[in-house]
């Protein structure tokens, strides 16, 4: 992938924006609940956590029998089912087999282009999140979906690298109350940390925001213009996203599901505020963008302004050389060439011996008078 560069302006080169992936579907006339699997998609890579307050128990398993005999063996703790990947559609079905998951929820699985949400089924909730993240300047819109039991949390992406390594980190190590609380609160620590990422990703778009302005004051350029252009579609992206997410949390909070207690309500609306303070960001953000696009026009009108500035002060010194030389290149005759008779009034500046370097002193003047007639009015200063 390319690096990013520097420009003439002094400010980092955004590289060029890939190819947008393209959604991926089933064919059109597939049956509801029938999942693909896309072309490419890596081997599933399960992970088990298990804990209570007091102890922690880390797998790394390949089969749904083991993820289910853990389970088994443990029903007084909390499981965390940690699986990045879904290349192997055999396996995803014998999961929502195993968990009750309908066809219809392993099917927006799959499609990773689900808006966030939060649905309630027989035994579990199925909630999906929108992670953001920033590579070489390029904002990624990943999904993260996760099923939410008694006990249990299943959480699926396409992606072996993912934002949520701060929550195992605090299940091995016992921060927080990840350990004495239930799989409810590790679902909202799981969208918890989804939501935080949204934060640095807006610091550099800030930065990349100051930057622009700055080098459109003094460079307007319309590799500029295009780079503000593709902040306002990033901006767009994460309206988009942290929209669905407040929607979510707000649903999480004011319905009643049984799933989720009291004590982790209070905990998700953190989260909501949270969704609130991103969107508040999002939208000053854009107007900024709106603002910069505003900027870039002023700017290239005020260059323009500055030539045609430069060409009219030009073009006025020159109408008096003008009118001067043209006269002159009349070339009336100082006789009449039929009778021999003298014509006094035809020019007769035409045959002094001083003519000549009299009608350039004279042009020299008034290029001096016109230039110190336009200093004193200020004409010729930069910026006016």
């Amino acid at each position: 992938m390319e690096t990013a560069g520097s420009d003439s302006a002094g400010i980092k080169k955004k590289p060029a924006s890939p190819r947008r992936k393209k959604p991926f579907h089933a064919p059109p006339g597939t049956a509801p609940g029938t999942f693909v699997v896309p072309e490419g998609a890596l081997k599933p890579r399960v992970k088990i956590f298990s804990y209570d307050a007091l102890s922690f128990e880390e797998l790394e398993v390949s089969g749904v029998l083991a993820i289910k005999s853990q389970i088994d063996s443990h029903p007084d703790k909390n499981h965390w089912i940690d699986i990045r990947g879904f290349g192997d559609k055999a396996f995803f079905e014998q999961v929502a087999d195993c968990f009750g998951i309908h066809r219809l929820q392993m099917e927006d699985v799959v499609n990773v282009y689900q808006r966030a949400k939060v649905e309630e089924y027989q035994g579990h909730l199925f909630c999906v999140s929108r992670c953001i993240k920033e590579e070489n300047g390029i904002i990624i819109n990943d999904q993260l979906s996760l099923f939410v039991g008694s006990n249990f949390v299943i959480s699926i992406q396409d992606k072996y690298e993912d934002l949520l390594e701060p929550v195992r980190d605090r299940i091995r190590h016992g921060k927080g109350y990840v350990r004495k609380y239930g799989a409810d609160y590790l679902s909202y620590a799981l969208m918890d940390v989804v939501l935080d990422n949204f934060f640095p990703v807006l610091e550099r778009v800030s930065d990349r925001l100051d930057e622009l302005q700055d080098a459109l004051i003094d460079n307007p350029t319309r590799d500029l213009l295009n780079r503000v252009l593709q902040t306002k579609r990033d901006l767009i992206m994460l309206r988009r996203s942290i929209w669905s997410e407040r929607e979510k949390m707000n649903d999480i909070l004011r319905s009643s599901f049984p799933l989720i207690s009291e004590t982790t309500k209070i905990f998700f609306r953190d989260s909501y505020d949270h969704c609130v303070h991103v969107l508040d960001l999002v939208e000053s953000y854009k107007e900024v963008t709106a603002s910069l696009m505003d900027v870039y026009m002023s700017s290239v009108s005020n260059r323009m302004n500055q030539v045609m500035k430069v060409l009219t002060i030009i073009s006025t010194i020159f109408i008096p050389l003008t009118f001067i030389v043209g006269l002159y290149g009349m070339n009336f005759a100082h006789t009449n060439p039929k009778t021999g008779e003298d014509l006094p009034l035809n020019m007769p500046e035409l045959y002094s011996p001083y003519g000549y370097i009299t009608v350039n002193a004279i042009m020299i003047l008034i290029v001096i008078g016109l230039v110190v007639f336009f200093i004193k009015k200020e004409w010729l200063t930069k910026g006016n």
